[in-house]
């Protein structure tokens, strides 16, 4: 059976003052039309990621504002596993294919899961590739299938394109972070843009006290009366993390003392983090200023919390980026970021605001060195970067549009029903947000 994933209680009244009033009663206004609508989030991990963390704070808001929500996961082996970052690594354009036997595997896992899927729900919100090939085997009458793509899928390598695509077509709806995501030839026929965003009250972003935050960095081994920088991210080659280590040991030619930190989280259904955190491990080897940190040596979202607080820098050299929650994690505690100018990072830090976009290595060791030699104007540009997010990168944004989206689907006839209704003329794509 599917693995349903236990959350807490969280009310809308909390952000109150946080997030922007008529973000709030909009919200309020929508879910009240929507009303004991029965929605399922469904995805293949409960910790390590992005989307984890999203729908760990938005199906209990979901609850309190009258919806009956759930989050369960898929299961799956390391074999399929294996396959699915593959998948997603060729949705973001690297090479190669799968074999028969890899394509059979991922279609069987999905012919597992999809009987536990055995509740009527209004809407299904699927996440990413790993469980996108259930909608077609689980369908209900009346429900409305939506596939949430949180990657790169701008250039996918068209084999693996062409192997996904007709498993996307029984879908209602897809949501992508941005517009020029959308693959060529997409077979869902409403599109909306939603942008992802960050739970201002979550662990990882309720503001701590400075002195706990200084305890904590200094418990772990990171000395704060030296400068500090940090990457918070999965050990993946999209978020190049020799590529930060190469940058920082370029700073340090000038700022000898300079510590960077690396941090991350080991997820289920990303086996290839482990060879990325091995290369990091070798090239770091013997450094006592290079710290390697993750949630298997007890470093979470407190700590995280720490660290994005406390850093001179935070740094996200992304080569190819969905949109990059860190980045916003880190504008949200007023610290500037330096970060590779791709996916949705840009769209957190436009010119002028939250830090500096780069382009290559040499780009990023230059940004750094500017915010560490400037700490006034560093101060500044993370001030502008929180005022950005509190507008526009807020839990409750998120909700609201996808509420929207909801409330327009409940209006259509779904995937299955006999004589669906058409799409309004011209209309190819709704932009929410």
């Amino acid at each position: 059976m599917l693995d349903v994933i236990d959350i807490g209680d969280r009310s809308l009244a909390a952000y109150r003052g946080v997030a922007p009033d008529e973000q709030l009663e909009e919200l309020v206004r929508v879910s009240q039309r929507l009303r004991g609508a029965r929605i399922l989030h469904l995805n293949a991990t409960s910790y390590g990621g992005g989307v984890s963390e999203i729908l760990r704070s938005c199906v209990p808001l979901l609850r309190d504002l009258g919806l009956q929500a759930e989050w369960k996961i898929i299961r799956g082996d390391d074999a399929f596993f294996q396959i699915t970052k593959r998948l997603h690594n060729g949705l973001q354009g690297a090479p190669g294919e799968l074999s028969e036997t890899e394509k059979a595997l991922y279609l069987g896992n999905a012919q597992l899961n999809a009987p536990h899927l055995a509740e009527g729900y209004d809407f299904v919100i699927v996440h990413d590739p790993q469980p996108a090939a259930i909608a077609g085997l689980a369908r209900h009458r009346g429900s409305r299938w939506i596939w949430r793509c949180h990657i790169d899928t701008a250039h996918p390598n068209p084999a693996i394109w062409e192997f996904l695509t007709p498993y996307l077509a029984a879908y209602d709806a897809a949501v992508f972070t941005l517009e020029n995501f959308i693959p060529p030839h997409f077979p869902i026929r409403r599109v909306a843009i939603i942008p992802p965003a960050i739970d201002p009250l979550s662990p990882k972003n309720l503001a701590l006290p400075k002195a706990l935050a200084r305890h904590i960095l200094e418990w772990i081994g990171v000395r704060l009366d030296q400068p500090l920088i940090t990457q918070v991210s999965r050990f993946d080659k999209w978020k190049d993390p020799l590529g930060v280590v190469a940058s920082y040991r370029l700073v340090r030619q000038l700022i000898p003392q300079l510590q960077l930190a690396l941090v991350s989280s080991m997820a289920l259904d990303d086996p290839e983090a482990w060879d990325i955190y091995e290369k990091v491990r070798a090239d770091t080897a013997g450094d006592p200023l290079i710290h390697v940190f993750t949630n298997l040596v007890g470093v979470g979202n407190v700590e995280v919390n720490a660290f994005q607080s406390l850093s001179d820098v935070v740094i996200q050299k992304s080569l190819r980026e969905g949109f990059g929650l860190v980045v916003s994690e880190a504008l949200w505690k007023g610290t500037p970021v330096v970060a590779g100018r791709v996916g949705g990072i840009p769209m957190q830090m436009p010119p002028g605001t939250g830090g500096i976009l780069v382009d290559s290595i040499e780009e990023c060791a230059e940004a750094l060195l500017h915010l560490l030699r400037h700490p006034r104007i560093s101060r500044a540009l993370g001030e502008s970067g929180r005022e950005r997010v509190r507008h526009h990168f807020l839990m409750p944004r998120l909700l609201l549009d996808e509420l929207l989206l909801l409330e327009r689907l409940s209006g259509e006839q779904s995937r299955e029903d006999p004589h669906p209704s058409p799409l309004p003329e011209g209309e190819g794509a709704a932009t929410v947000g």
